[in-house]
């Protein structure tokens, strides 16, 4: 399958539909795909299952669709800067699957490269790997449904866990410069999760701040290739939000 370059946001994720699972790239509000968040936002599509390293804040990135209730479910690594996840979750509105960060990662990377399972020693001996950490919650407070226990395995005098690899419906992602062919590049944090997310992805949307022609880019530069990649938006230059503005104040003492 080749790239298709697409003239909006709302045209490239035109058929993702109730239910679909997706993979979000970015880190904290750092890279995230906004352009097509908003897009997804806008159609209405419902009952969506997403894997990200968090789901944003309240009113930004992964935070806005999950206000206009559209995501059922979440793994994620870091959830702590949104008190409407924190509602919905505790109220047994949202279900949600917490993994290190690592090893969502890595899960991620894996399924990107057809590892179906690895084992990793993060999380032996926790609810992590023994089962039993809260998936869903009733209204009640009472534990609905609590997540499994995985195979451990020892190796040499260590043991380990079992993780499955994630490949999801789609992947979204956010990149500096793109080309006509797929091929991106990724500005400094925002390497962290979008080239695991855009891999994972059977199909895969990347919102670009710049596009070029194919062959334009230096092939040494390029963070990922468009092999990965099936369709791109030119979405121009990302406005940067900050996630906590933290300032010092007239003579304070330095």
């Amino acid at each position: 399958m080749g790239t298709t370059v697409f003239a909006t946001p709302a045209e490239a994720v035109a058929d993702i539909g109730d239910g679909a699972t997706i993979a979000v790239g970015g880190f904290g509000l750092c890279g995230i795909p906004d352009a097509l968040i908003g897009a997804l936002a806008d159609s209405g599509v419902d009952g969506l299952e997403v894997y990200s390293n968090n789901c944003g804040v309240d009113d930004h990135g992964l935070g806005i669709l999950l206000s206009a209730r559209q995501i059922r479910r979440v793994t994620a690594s870091y959830v702590g800067e949104n008190k409407e996840f924190a509602r919905q979750y505790l109220s047994g509105e949202l279900e949600v699957e917490l993994t290190p960060q690592g090893t969502l990662a890595e899960r991620l990377r894996a399924g990107g490269a057809g590892i179906p399972a690895f084992f990793t020693p993060a999380g032996v001996g926790s609810p992590v790997a023994d089962g039993g950490l809260p998936w869903r919650y009733n209204a009640d407070g009472s534990v609905a449904l609590a997540s499994p226990p995985k195979e451990t395995r020892e190796f040499g005098d260590k043991r380990y866990v079992m993780e499955l690899g994630i490949t999801a419906d789609f992947a979204l992602v956010h990149a500096v410069r793109g080309d006509t062919a797929g091929n991106l590049v990724f500005d400094k944090t925002a390497m962290n999760f979008n080239p695991l997310a855009a891999m994972a992805g059977r199909v895969t949307i990347a919102q670009v701040e710049e596009l070029v022609p194919a062959g334009e880019l230096d092939p040494a530069q390029v963070h990922l290739p468009g092999v990965f990649v099936q369709r791109v938006v030119h979405t121009g230059p990302q406005t940067k939000r900050i996630e906590k503005r933290t300032v010092t104040t007239e003579g304070a003492s330095r």
